[in-house]
């Protein structure tokens, strides 16, 4: 794998610059608590595994702007329904997904991980070009400057306003026309093989997975690393 025409660097969001504060199980079940309902954190997380995965798409193509905010919002109450589905009536359902909603547009929901900013710090310092796609809704945009990192990227492009999610190409090709670039100029770090390496690599950009656990193993079509930190030692990207 070669890097030496790579100018710009795109990341993942969740998963990758930042993750959930705690478990999201326990984040479901405290605030449903304290609107009534007592659930299961077991029951819970697995729910939203299974509910989230077999979710479609979080893309509306040929919606227009003013439409989003309420797509969106659909879309994971769709999914958190879903979720609670089984488990039983919840009569003040729609009182606890606004608050859930809520929640999970503040920073103190998530952490940045301890090396991102330093991370992207030196990439920037070393000239490269660096941009989000995520499969995301425009909470994100909020939260990337809560955490003060958005300054770094543009652009920003995520699935509800690109009518399109990963792993599809079109998420990836909207992005590198903002800066004007093919696809063999770029690299994609993301934390899902499907979404990201898959995606990226039948795009032509060079995907690289974060695997914190170490659970996967290597493959020819992709480079793996840990930590964000480690993009420092494959990113002599251009020298």
């Amino acid at each position: 794998m070669s890097f030496h025409q790579i100018k710009a660097i795109f990341f993942d969001a969740a998963g990758t610059l930042f993750t959930v504060n705690g478990s999201v199980g326990e984040i479901y079940a405290r605030i449903a608590r304290a609107h009534g309902q007592e659930v299961s954190v077991t029951d819970l997380e697995a729910g939203f595994r299974r509910c989230f995965a077999t979710a479609p798409p979080m893309a509306f193509p040929g919606a227009l702007v003013d439409q989003l905010d309420d797509l969106e919002k659909q879309w994971w109450r769709d999914v958190v329904q879903n979720v609670f589905a089984p488990l039983g009536p919840f009569p003040r359902f729609s009182e606890y997904f606004a608050a859930l909603f809520t929640y999970f547009a503040q920073t103190e929901a998530w952490q940045l991980y301890p090396e991102a900013r330093a991370t992207l710090v030196e990439l920037r310092d070393r000239g490269f070009k660096l941009g989000v796609i995520s499969n995301f809704d425009s909470r994100l945009f909020g939260l990337l400057e809560g955490f003060g990192i958005a300054p770094f990227f543009d652009p920003i492009i995520i699935s509800t306003r690109a009518g399109a999610a990963k792993p599809d190409g079109e998420i990836f090709t909207q992005a590198l026309s903002c800066l004007g670039l093919d696809a063999e100029e770029a690299l994609h770090v993301g934390d899902s093989i499907h979404a990201d390496i898959v995606g990226a690599h039948a795009t032509g950009l060079l995907p690289v997975l974060i695997d914190r656990r170490g659970a996967e193993a290597d493959a020819a079509h992709y480079h793996r690393i840990q930590n964000l930190a480690e993009l420092s030692t494959i990113a002599h990207l251009r020298e």
